[in-house]
C-alpha cells in the first residue's frame, strides 16, 4: 500500500525536528517553502503541518507562521509522602532554579456540589467552604488548586479558614491546634479529561483539544478515618509527571530524576493516519 505523500512529508519534518534541524521553539519554513523543497501542492504541505500539530511538535500563531512547539521538560512531582503532609503539589515538582509563586486566597462559603459532598462524606448541599488559589513556576500558570472544608469546622473554632489569606502555620497544623483535628493520612485520585473553558485559557492550551488536564484529587482523613479535607489541583497533562514510591527506591532528586531519568522526550509513535 503506498504511504500518502502528506504523511511521508510529515515523517521527514519530524525527523528534522526531533534532530534539532528545526530547533525548539523555531519557525517553521513557509508552506512556499515547502513545497518547493517536496514538490508538493499547497494542500499535501497543510495536510503534513496539520499532522505535526496533531501530534504537538508545531503550532501555528496567528499573523507569524508555525513554530516547532517549546520542548520543555515536564515537572516530576512525587505524590509519596508522610501521613500529615499539606496540600504542596508545587513544591514537590520543583528543580533546584525555578521560582514558585501564588495569588491570594479566595475563600467562599458554598453549598456542596454532589462531588465534594460524596469527597467530604457529607449531604449534597451541605456548607462547605472553599479556599481557591492559581499557583505559577517561574510566572508561567502552573496549577488551579481549590481546597474544601466542612463548614461546620469554622463554627466550632477555625474561622480562619473564612478568611482570604493564608494561614501562617498551615491548616493542618491550624487544625490540629484550635479544634483537635489531626490528619493521619491522605488518598490521591488522579483523572485525566478535557480542560474547560476557564483551565484553556489561563494554561493557554490549544484551543483543538489535544491537550488533556490532570485533575487530582486529595483526600485527607483525620483519626476517625473521617474526610477533613478535599483539595482539586488541575495542571496540563503534557508538562507534568507523577512518582508514586513504595518501598526502598532511590530518593527522588529535586530536578526530578534518580538514576535513570524520569523525563519522557517526545513521541515516537506513528504519525496517525488518513481521516
Amino acid at each position: 500500500m503506498t504511504t500518502p505523500m502528506y504523511r511521508e512529508i510529515a515523517e521527514r519534518l519530524r525527523q528534522q525536528i526531533e534532530s534539532g534541524e528545526f530547533p525548539s521553539g523555531a519557525q517553521m519554513p513557509t508552506e512556499q517553502d515547502l513545497q518547493v523543497q517536496h514538490n508538493a501542492s499547497r494542500n499535501t504541505i497543510r495536510e503534513a503541518i496539520r499532522q505535526l500539530t496533531t501530534l504537538g511538535l508545531v503550532e501555528a500563531k496567528p499573523g507569524q507562521g508555525t513554530f516547532v512547539v517549546p520542548n520543555v521538560a515536564p515537572f516530576v512531582t512525587s505524590l509519596t509522602g508522610p501521613p500529615e503532609t499539606a496540600v504542596d503539589y508545587t513544591s514537590a515538582a520543583l528543580g533546584k532554579s525555578v521560582e514558585a509563586t501564588a495569588s491570594g486566597i479566595q475563600a467562599e462559603i458554598q453549598e456542596a456540589t454532589d462531588d465534594v459532598a460524596a469527597g467530604l462524606g457529607l449531604a449534597p448541599g451541605a456548607e462547605v467552604i472553599s479556599r481557591h488559589r492559581r499557583r505559577y513556576i517561574d510566572g508561567v500558570p502552573w496549577a488551579l488548586e481549590t481546597s474544601f472544608y466542612p463548614g461546620e469546622f469554622a463554627d466550632r473554632g477555625a474561622d480562619k479558614l473564612r478568611r482570604a489569606r493564608d494561614i501562617d502555620e498551615g491548616t493542618v497544623t491550624y487544625l490540629r491546634n484550635i479544634i483537635g483535628i489531626r490528619q493521619v493520612g491522605y488518598r490521591d485520585w488522579v483523572t485525566v479529561r478535557a480542560p474547560n473553558a476557564t483551565e484553556a485559557d489561563l494554561f493557554k492550551l490549544p484551543p483543538d483539544g489535544r491537550v488533556m488536564v490532570y485533575e487530582m484529587f486529595r483526600t485527607a482523613f483525620d483519626g476517625n478515618e473521617q474526610p477533613m479535607r478535599l483539595t482539586v489541583t488541575v495542571v496540563r497533562a503534557d508538562r507534568n509527571q507523577f512518582v508514586v514510591d513504595v518501598g526502598a527506591v532511590p530518593r527522588l532528586e529535586p530536578d526530578g530524576r534518580t538514576e535513570q531519568s524520569l523525563h519522557i522526550t517526545r513521541s515516537k509513535a506513528p504519525l496517525p493516519g488518513p481521516r
